[in-house]
């Protein structure tokens, strides 16, 4: 099942969305215009603008309203992907080639910045101060986490508490901030937001770890890009680290897969079967299940309205996924 399947009365304002998308990312320069272009049409879930409809179905929805806060999140989301392709070196998003590999690092980076521009100024129409103050606080936050990131690639010495806090800035705080600014632009309640935000933290917590063990089980056409790829960038995940407690020997190997360039695909690959091998995937996969059943429990508050099972059936897809 697609997850568009989800929320088939969302279609009409979903394709808004995107429309909106399109309208705004475009750029007098040629370039600007189709790197950005090239981004937007290589597609997406949409789920942090999904999450912005379903928060505003809780308070007073207007579609305009919304349509603002869905676009400037998903610029944000887009801007971020692009900047972390630079950093990872990465050639392939979502079966298609990087920005940085069709143009080159330089262009990828103002592009980047460009999308994230256009993200604030779409805000700028939502003319409630709480708005652009969580906004300004989630972008900080996802910087830190970025900075975090590039801090810790190929830093063995890390424990679960570094891992969720990264992921935390990474993914999450995005997610959560979808929900949480869906519910401020609709007028809901403090306790509706409230319960709304720590869904979406929960959400995109579950989110991450999936994500992270899929790039172990999936394959590279499920991924749009190489399986193993994050373990070969030197991004230490969790599955990675309940690996490191099982077999001792698998940092070392890892290490002298790296410095043997002419072995390393192979070498990566018996690594990746070593970690598939042990229990690692299946206590990742406990984590996020621990996290979607919080998720469940905090929207327990809000009213009985279809919205409500949209984002129950949601959190579920997310636990499941294989891409």
């Amino acid at each position: 099942m697609k997850l568009a399947m989800i929320y088939p009365f969302l279609k009409n304002d979903i394709d808004k969305i995107e429309q909106a998308l399109n309208q705004t990312i475009q750029a007098e320069h040629p370039v600007l215009r189709e790197a950005s272009t090239q981004l937007l049409e290589a597609g997406g879930k949409r789920i942090r603008p999904v999450f912005v409809l379903l928060a505003g179905k809780f308070g007073e929805y207007d579609i305009e309203r919304m349509k603002d806060v869905a676009v400037s999140l998903e610029l944000i989301h887009m801007a971020s992907l692009v900047h972390d392709d630079v950093i990872d070196d990465a050639e392939l998003r979502r079966g298609q080639p990087t920005i940085k590999a069709k143009w080159d690092n330089r262009i990828a980076m103002y592009t980047g910045d460009y999308i994230f521009a256009r993200a604030l100024e779409c805000l700028s129409n939502l003319e409630t101060a709480k708005a652009h103050r969580i906004l300004s606080e989630t972008i900080v936050e996802i910087c830190i986490g970025e900075i975090e990131q590039i801090k810790d690639k190929f830093n063995w010495d890390q424990n679960l508490r570094t891992y969720l806090r990264r992921i935390r800035r990474k993914t999450a705080i995005l997610i959560a901030v979808s929900c949480r600014l869906g519910a401020v632009a609709a007028g809901a309640s403090l306790e509706v937001e409230r319960a709304l935000f720590r869904y979406g933290y929960y959400v995109g917590m579950s989110y991450q770890i999936i994500d992270d063990v899929l790039d172990f089980t999936s394959t590279e056409k499920e991924l749009g890009k190489p399986a193993g790829s994050d373990l070969m960038q030197g991004n230490i995940t969790l599955p990675v680290l309940y690996a490191m407690q099982q077999d001792s020997n698998l940092r070392q190997d890892y290490l002298e897969s790296l410095e043997n360039e002419e072995a390393s695909s192979e070498q990566m690959q018996h690594i990746i079967t070593r970690i598939k091998d042990t229990g690692a995937i299946k206590q990742s996969l406990a984590i996020s299940e621990k996290y979607l059943h919080k998720a469940f429990t905090e929207i327990e508050v809000l009213p009985d309205q279809k919205e409500k099972q949209t984002l129950r059936n949601i959190a579920k897809y997310i636990g499941k996924r294989k891409s």
